[in-house]
C-alpha cells in the first residue's frame, strides 16, 4: 500500500443504447470536469474540493434518464498505481498547444487593432482558464505554459497601453470653462476610447471653438497647446480616473448623470472594470471607424462624435422617462 494514498472517485455509468442525447450530455460533462476515461463508462477524478459532489450530481442525473450510475471511492494499492493514476491527468499536450498558440499570437500583435488584441486576450485567457481548472497536478508543462501566458499578456498590454499615461497622484483642481475658450488642444494621434471621448467632451461641453492637434509623440506638443491623455499633459489620468473623468471633475461636469454613464463606459474600455451594456457596441463601432478612416483623426472624431451625441441623448431619455 502507498503511504498517505490519494483517494480517487470513480464514476461507473451504464446508459441505454438508445440514449444518444444522454450519452452526449454525459461526454460533455465528464470532459468539462477533467475526468480520465478508464474505459467507456468508467471515469476517474481525484477526490478533492467539489469534484465528488460534481460526480454525484452527474450520477443522479444519469439515473434520472433511465441509466445506471454509481460513484465509488478508489485507493491506489501501490506507489506505481498511484503514479499511473496521476499520469492519466497530465495536461502536457494541452499546455504545449496553448503555448504554441500564445507564441503565434504574440507575433501578430503589431499588426492588430486594439479591439482585436483585446478580443485575443479575452479568448486566450478563457482557453487558459479551462485548462488550469482541470490541471489537478501542475508540472513543468504547466510552468512553461504560465511563462508563455505571462510573456503574451505583457506584450499585449504593452501594445494596448503604448503611450498610455501613468496616473498622477494629486488632487483635481476645479477650473472655469470661460478661461479655456478657443484654445488649441493636443493629444496622441490614432485616437482610441479615452482620447476620442475626451476630444468630444472638450468640443461639446468645454470649448466649442476648440481646435485639435494630433501628436506623433507627446514630446512634439506645442508649448501653447493644452495637452490631454499623455504623461505631463495638462489633463491626464489622476488616481483611478481616466482623462475623460478628470475633465468632468475639473470643469464641474460630473453632476450630469448622462455624462457619468459615458464616463463609466470610457473607464471600462480604457482601464477595465464593470462593463456597461453599451460598451461592446461602442468599441466595435470605434474600431470599424478607425479602420475606415485609416489615420485621419479629424474624420474619426467627427464620425464618433455623432455616436457619442446619440449615446448621450439615449442616456438622457433613460433619465427622464
Amino acid at each position: 500500500m502507498t503511504e498517505n494514498p490519494q483517494t480517487w472517485c470513480l464514476l461507473v455509468v451504464s446508459l441505454p443504447t438508445s440514449g444518444a442525447t444522454a450519452r452526449m450530455r454525459l461526454w460533455r460533462a465528464v470532459k468539462a470536469l477533467g475526468c480520465a476515461s478508464l474505459r467507456d463508462g468508467a471515469y476517474l477524478l481525484p477526490c478533492t474540493n467539489s469534484l465528488p459532489a460534481e460526480l454525484a450530481n452527474l450520477a443522479a442525473q444519469t439515473n434520472g434518464e433511465a441509466g445506471q450510475a454509481w460513484v465509488v471511492d478508489v485507493t491506489a494499492r501501490s506507489a506505481a498505481d498511484q503514479a499511473a493514476f496521476q499520469a492519466l491527468f497530465s495536461r502536457a499536450e494541452e499546455h504545449a498547444a496553448l503555448a504554441e498558440t500564445l507564441t503565434k499570437a504574440r507575433k501578430e500583435l503589431a499588426s492588430q487593432s486594439p479591439s482585436d488584441i483585446a478580443k485575443a486576450l479575452k479568448r486566450l485567457r478563457k482557453e487558459r482558464e479551462i485548462i488550469r481548472r482541470i490541471d489537478f497536478f501542475p508540472d513543468d508543462a504547466s510552468l512553461a505554459a504560465d511563462a508563455a501566458w505571462a510573456d503574451f499578456e505583457d506584450a499585449a498590454n504593452s501594445v494596448l497601453s503604448l503611450g498610455e499615461p501613468v496616473p498622477e497622484a494629486r488632487a483635481i483642481s476645479p477650473l472655469k470653462k470661460e478661461d479655456y475658450q478657443a484654445r488649441i488642444w493636443a493629444t496622441r494621434r490614432n485616437l482610441w476610447v479615452d482620447r476620442v471621448a475626451s476630444a468630444w467632451l472638450i468640443q461639446r461641453f468645454i470649448d466649442r471653438q476648440a481646435r485639435f492637434v494630433w501628436l506623433d509623440t507627446p514630446a512634439s506638443c506645442p508649448e501653447h497647446a493644452l495637452g490631454f491623455d499623455f504623461d505631463g499633459a495638462a489633463f491626464t489620468h489622476v488616481g483611478d480616473k481616466v482623462t475623460f473623468e478628470v475633465l468632468l471633475a475639473t470643469f464641474n461636469l460630473d453632476g450630469d448623470s448622462s455624462l457619468a454613464k459615458l464616463a463609466a463606459l470610457v473607464h471600462a474600455l480604457d482601464v477595465g472594470g464593470t462593463v456597461p451594456a453599451e460598451a461592446a457596441g461602442f468599441e466595435a463601432i470605434l474600431a470599424g471607424a478607425r479602420a475606415r478612416h485609416n489615420g485621419d483623426d479629424d474624420a474619426l472624431l467627427a464620425d464618433i462624435s455623432a455616436v457619442l451625441d446619440s449615446l448621450y441623448t439615449h442616456f438622457n431619455k433613460e433619465r427622464t422617462s
